[in-house]
């Protein structure tokens, strides 16, 4: 998907020699066959094309009108979803909501007892949400990060803010077991203050909730955790401050009309596990106050993960290994009849394990008790269905097998995998399907993704992969599937951002495309890196570099993954220096042009209209006299004639132009 011409079908990279030179050209097929080359160093205007559905999408005709009028419309459609968003993000803002104190003494002994080292991203996070508690609006802020970044740490440093200034906290979970986890966490870390934490939900007695009622009613609870059973009627708080919702999506429609209700005006922390990529993030920043943890906390292993048919010899295996070192096993079967069964055949074949099986059609007590016992260790293999999926924490468990894995979501097989490797334990995930099995191309792709993306944060990849197999889906809730598809996720994302940024009156500046076409070898050699689709990646990695920052990062990355670079790959990489010089000098192109009779070479700077100064002119005549010539028409340009340079050469002196 190209920025000006739209999308295209990609046919590979072709090099091209020419006077001595070599360079890398990314060819691309249009409507009508016609064909579209374009230079590896102006990747950052192409995007992979992401969208939705399994039809391929429309490609678009070179030299038409076609796909700026395509845009035009998504904009406009997106225009009306971005101002009813605005409007309901700015109706809060007027609302009159409780600004919380600054920090107490107790507040900073009380996170100085957290046993881990806070990542930057969770201290980012914790920052933002502390400031937004303190202003006069309610608060409203969605926390995103990852399963097992630490977005709970976050929750219950604010809660223990709210608890300082005597206001209540109601923590809302999804599931039965969640709550009693969550609310074992707050305790252990609340009790030395005496913080009154209490639990609420359907599995506790009648006599138990009705207590946890009262005092909640009396304002002698500081802190409930509980399901939807914290929705009823009957639950009233003698001074709420602040909501904490954990997976709001998980909740039905009906308690999301309650928690619309409980939202008026308090402030509200909502965590989703659901990794939001970063575009996207960034273009609805001005629409929703979000906060995102990127990294994983120290000392965590990336699961080691292994997609294979089903051998019941490596389960065995799989098994007895994590038995061995005292660690225990959850085993995915997502077949409710047939689970009894499987249980049995698990015991049969590692006869040494204590083998139990659970599933969503248990009773919740039943439930409650075997993920007891599990996590009090009285169970090696637990075999149980998707029900795994919600945010558990068992620190001791670390090998995970899922049975069938290609009947099961790419999200969904996400979460699941990260149940494990939640301690500085190396944690196994073993994804099996049916042996002889014909798979689907859907679930081929899907299981080839969890393969390809065993190393940390890559819910964000995940998000994006997913979202080419089965679809955009609704990112926002309120996103249009049909108007995604058109344009790709890439583009949809600036123009939201472009539609955002034009509500609020800031002005945009269209970032200008900017041409190097000098006589320098300037490519990846197939000798250094010899896969295409890794070589694109490259590619777009080096031209997308807008700081001296952006470009170290590449640079040590490529050396990291493939060795020492070789001269045309660093002349590339200079040649991203010089196109940063340029955005800061306001040339827009350098062509290089030579004369045959003198040998010389012409460098031609053209320029910017707008950003032309004549000063600067004066400067450069100064210093290099009757080498420059300078035209001042429509489009400027400045002429440095010089001598025949090698590459390396040539580069300083452009740089050393740039830079006068």
């Amino acid at each position: 998907m190209h920025k000006i011409h739209g999308i295209g079908e990609f046919i590979g990279v072709n090099t091209i020699e020419a006077d001595g030179v070599t360079k890398d050209y990314i060819k691309i097929k249009y409507k009508n066959d016609d064909m579209l080359y374009v230079p590896t160093n102006s990747l950052d205007n192409i995007r992979k094309y992401v969208g939705g559905g399994d039809t391929a999408p429309k490609l678009n005709k070179l030299g038409s009108k076609e796909w700026e009028s395509t845009k035009t419309r998504v904009k406009k459609n997106l225009k009306e979803v971005a101002k009813d968003l605005i409007e309901l993000y700015a109706k809060r803002q007027k609302i009159k909501g409780y600004a919380f104190s600054k920090d107490t003494d107790w507040q900073r002994q009380f996170e100085g007892e957290f046993p881990y080292q806070e990542t930057d991203d969770q201290l980012r996070c914790i920052d933002e949400v502390k400031k937004d508690m303190e202003l006069p609006r309610p608060m409203d802020r969605l926390l995103c990060g990852d399963v097992g970044y630490g977005k709970t740490e976050v929750a219950i440093r604010a809660a223990f803010k709210a608890v300082m200034d005597h206001k209540q906290v109601a923590y809302l979970v999804p599931t039965t077991v969640l709550a009693n986890q969550q609310y074992e966490g707050f305790k252990s870390r609340m009790d030395n203050f005496a913080v009154r934490v209490e639990l609420l939900n359907r599995f506790r007695t009648k006599k138990e909730q009705n207590e946890v009622i009262k005092k909640l009613k009396l304002g002698e609870v500081d802190v409930v955790i509980g399901t939807h059973r914290l929705l009823s009627n009957d639950v009233e708080f003698k001074d709420l401050g602040l909501l904490i919702i954990d997976e709001e999506h998980r909740f039905g429609v009906k308690d999301k009309e309650k928690i619309k209700k409980l939202k008026t005006n308090v402030d509200v922390l909502t965590m989703t596990a659901t990794p939001i990529p970063r575009t996207l993030h960034m273009s609805i920043l001005g629409v929703r106050d979000m906060s995102v943890i990127y990294e994983p906390p120290q000392n965590r292993r990336p699961v080691q993960t292994y997609v294979l048919e089903y051998d019941e010899e490596v389960i065995r295996e799989a098994i007895t290994k994590e038995l061995e070192r005292s660690g225990q096993v959850f085993y995915l079967y997502n077949n409710v009849e047939n689970i009894s069964k499987k249980a049995f055949e698990i015991s049969e074949l590692v006869p040494e394990a204590k083998v139990e099986f659970a599933h969503g059609k248990m009773t919740g007590r039943e439930l409650e008790d075997i993920m007891e016992r599990f996590i009090n260790k009285e169970i090696d293999v637990l075999v149980c269905t998707t029900i795994l999926e919600s945010g558990i924490d068992i620190p001791n468990a670390n090998t995970i097998i899922v049975e069938n894995a290609d009947r099961l979501g790419l999200a969904q097989l996400y979460q699941i995998r990260g149940r494990v490797g939640r301690s500085d334990k190396q944690a196994y995930a073993y994804v099996t399907y049916k042996r002889d099995k014909l798979l689907s191309e859907v679930a081929d792709k899907r299981l080839k993704a969890i393969r390809e993306f065993t190393e940390f944060g890559s819910g964000f990849k995940i998000a994006m992969r997913d979202l080419e197999i089965r679809g955009a889906g609704s990112l926002l809730g309120e996103i249009q599937h049909g108007h995604m598809e058109q344009v790709g996720y890439d583009t949809y994302c600036n123009l939201l951002d472009q539609v955002v940024k034009e509500m609020q009156g800031i002005e945009i500046e269209e970032e200008q495309d900017i041409q190097i076409d000098i006589d320098v070898s300037s490519y990846i050699p197939d000798s250094y890196i010899d896969n295409s689709s890794q070589k694109i990646e490259v590619y777009q990695n080096i031209a997308l570099c807008r700081t001296e920052e952006d470009i170290q990062n590449v640079i040590d990355e490529i050396i990291d993954r493939y060795g020492v670079m070789p001269k045309e790959l660093e002349n590339l990489i200079e040649v991203a220096r010089i196109k940063e010089l340029c955005r800061k000098t306001g040339v827009v192109k350098i062509s290089e042009k030579k004369n045959m009779l003198t040998n010389n070479q012409n460098l031609v700077f053209y320029y910017d209209k707008n950003k032309y100064n004549p000063e600067n002119v004066d400067k450069l005549i100064k210093k290099y006299g009757y080498e420059i010539k300078f035209s001042s028409g429509i489009e400027p340009y400045i002429t440095l004639r010089i001598k025949n340079l090698k590459d390396e050469e040539l580069i300083d002196k452009i740089k050393e132009f740039l830079n006068q």
